[in-house]
């Protein structure tokens, strides 16, 4: 009985550390060029945010640390994706 229970701890913590992995690579990405966040382009000031594929013009502003436009459509972005997954989970009940 020890041993199966030791094989079966093993085998759960295996699962759960493989889950941490993956959800950890899914928030970091790989660094590729085609996973960029925000372009800067300084002849026309704008700035884009390839996550929210969003175009602002006040280059300026944003590199003196007013991102608010881009946190608030972020948050709300994050808002929608948590109160989908809610409803996911809650669905298969």
């Amino acid at each position: 009985m020890q041993i199966l229970r030791a094989r079966l701890y093993e085998m759960e913590r295996r699962k759960r550390e493989e889950a941490l992995a993956a959800e950890r690579r899914a928030q970091v990405g790989m660094g590729e060029r085609a996973e960029k966040i925000r372009t800067y382009n300084f002849p026309q000031s704008r700035v884009t945010d390839h996550r929210l594929q969003k175009s602002v013009y006040n280059l300026p502003e944003v590199l003196d640390g007013d991102l608010d436009v881009f946190i608030d459509d972020l948050i709300l972005r994050d808002e929608a994706e948590r109160l989908a997954a809610m409803e996911v989970t809650e669905g298969e009940k």
